[in-house]
């Protein structure tokens, strides 16, 4: 995936916001909150950052392709960077941006997510 995919993908995604910032990293966010960064590889190679579940961390630390995030999982938090952009990931990389998107977006208050129009309640 390059930059412009991983911008389109994000983009398509309700209620989100890009900036750029941090050193030219695309920063994509949700309710004001940061759910997927692309920037950041090492010697100007694209790396796509995002939060992910325990479950997740631990899977993705070991697996090749992967790395815990710079700057985040040395504070503890659980982000991964994908530094394998060749494309074979590519899949992967859309389920857990969105799974990023998910978990980000579920921290919001109740009343944030119903201003922004998402993660609707279940009707009874």
């Amino acid at each position: 995936m390059n930059y412009n995919a991983f911008n389109q993908f994000c983009g398509s995604m309700h209620a989100t916001t890009h900036v750029v910032q941090w050193g030219d990293a695309h920063v994509w966010k949700v309710g004001g909150k940061v759910f997927a960064i692309g920037g950041w590889g090492k010697q100007g190679q694209p790396a796509f950052t995002f939060k992910t579940s325990n479950l997740n961390f631990e899977f993705l630390s070991s697996h090749e392709g992967y790395r815990p995030a710079p700057y985040f999982a040395s504070r503890g938090m659980k982000w991964i960077q994908q530094t394998d952009t060749s494309g074979i990931l590519d899949e992967e990389l859309k389920y857990y941006l969105s799974e990023s998107y998910r978990i980000v977006s579920l921290g919001l208050s109740k009343r944030k997510q119903q201003e922004l129009g998402i993660n609707p309640l279940p009707k009874p």
